[in-house]
């Protein structure tokens, strides 16, 4: 957040060119810079001050790939009405609600008034704009078509984060739900478990095996629970360690994921969907093939298809064609070959690939929405086993009591 410390706001108050009262916040890397823009916009400063900071600072807001999309798709709106770039900047940057993304683009005007280019000035900030980004961007400065490439970047990326979230929520559902069951089941077994034992054994009666399961279940947590949330944090960190540091793990980790049934295939197609409509954007905007792949690879979203992906590059590099070195790589399906080969031989690239990767969105929405269907059932299944379970075996001695009296 290097560009939340370049800019320093000041507080001052003056006259104007016509000595009417005059003040307001200016922000610049100083307090001689500060001064200087001042009174080259005819103003004649009387009080000039550091802006105090609040008693109670405002949680830093994290900058999203939604709010790049958005800025993305205002910055093209500007500069197709005609707004200078660095006005644009201005604009945007200032009508922002995010103070975060407000202070990147403040930054990126203050680049762009030293002199770079857009694409140098986003270089600087791989944090926010990826490699692809970048590239688009410098291809749209160097052909004269920069706001058609910024509405291409904004539908990309609005069109990749929408299939994300359909993803994540697929996913986070049924994972959410087991947890919370998991989290129950606990909360039973070491404080409601041992209120029913204790007036089982006031009984002094033989208890059902499966009740006596329980309570062994119930006394075990009672006494190791410490232990198991150890294990559980322990799982936690190690798995997020090993998923940021290894490599090897993080390509076990895919390529086990893609083997889950429906889970697998709607990792498959969306792979499909992204490489398709990031190598479609950088195509229109006519980046070679071999330097579009390389970006294309990291859009990928998996380790398995990246590698592919980089792979088929270097055996486009040396002369063959997309569509045998995708036959090669044994990932993708024969219609994405084919739409390929089509549009190879008829030079509509672009067009071809936008078709499948639209076509694959489809296929993932209704993956996601079959998924969501078949997880209902499976998810009742484990709250029965788990929650129902311990209410049956605490109820059996009750029903076995009575029974026994009539």
């Amino acid at each position: 957040m290097a560009e939340q410390t370049e800019q320093i706001d000041f507080v001052w108050a003056g006259t104007d060119k016509n000595k009417k009262k005059a003040g307001g916040i200016i922000s610049a890397k100083s307090e001689v810079i500060a001064k200087t823009e001042l009174r080259r916009q005819g103003y004649r400063v009387v009080k000039f001050k550091k802006k105090p900071k609040p008693l109670f600072t405002q949680k830093i807001q994290a900058i999203t790939p939604g709010d790049i999309a958005v800025f993305s798709r205002q910055l093209a709106t500007m500069l197709k009405a005609g707004v200078p770039l660095v006005q644009s900047f201005d604009i945007v940057g200032k009508g922002h609600d995010n103070p975060s993304m407000e202070a990147l683009l403040m930054g990126i005007k203050t680049d762009i008034e030293g002199g770079d280019t857009l694409a140098q000035a986003l270089n600087k900030r791989p944090l926010y704009f990826d490699e692809l980004t970048c590239n688009l961007v410098e291809a749209g400065e160097q052909a004269g078509v920069l706001e058609t490439l910024l509405d291409k970047i904004a539908t990309y990326k609005e069109k990749t984060e929408s299939m994300k979230k359909k993803i994540k929520k697929a996913l986070t559902y049924p994972i959410a739900v087991i947890v919370v069951a998991f989290i129950v089941t606990t909360i039973l077994l070491i404080f409601v478990v041992p209120v029913f034992s204790d007036m089982f054994k006031s009984f002094g009666a033989d208890l059902p095996a499966f009740t006596k399961m329980v309570v062994t279940m119930s006394e075990w947590m009672q006494a190791w629970w410490y232990v198991v949330v150890g294990i559980v944090v322990g799982v936690v960190y190690t798995f997020g360690y090993f998923k940021k540091r290894s490599k090897k793990f993080n390509h076990f980790l895919d390529k086990t994921l893609l083997k889950i049934p429906v889970v697998g295939l709607i990792l498959h197609k969306s792979a499909i969907a992204r490489f398709a409509r990031t190598l479609a954007t950088m195509s229109a905007a006519g980046v070679p093939l071999v330097e579009a792949l390389e970006s294309v690879a990291g859009a990928c979203g998996n380790i398995i298809y990246a590698e592919a992906v980089l792979k088929m590059r270097d055996e486009v590099a040396t002369g063959q064609r997309l569509q045998f070195a995708m036959q090669q790589a044994n990932l993708w399906p024969n219609m994405v070959i084919q739409m390929v080969a089509i549009g190879e031989e008829s030079g509509s690239m672009d067009s071809m690939l936008l078709k499948v990767a639209d076509f694959f969105d489809e296929e993932v929405d209704n993956l996601v929405d079959n998924l969501s269907s078949l997880m209902e059932p499976f998810i009742m299944v484990i709250l029965g086993i788990l929650v129902g379970g311990l209410i049956v075996a605490m109820y059996l001695p009750i029903f076995k009591m009575g029974a026994a009296i009539k």
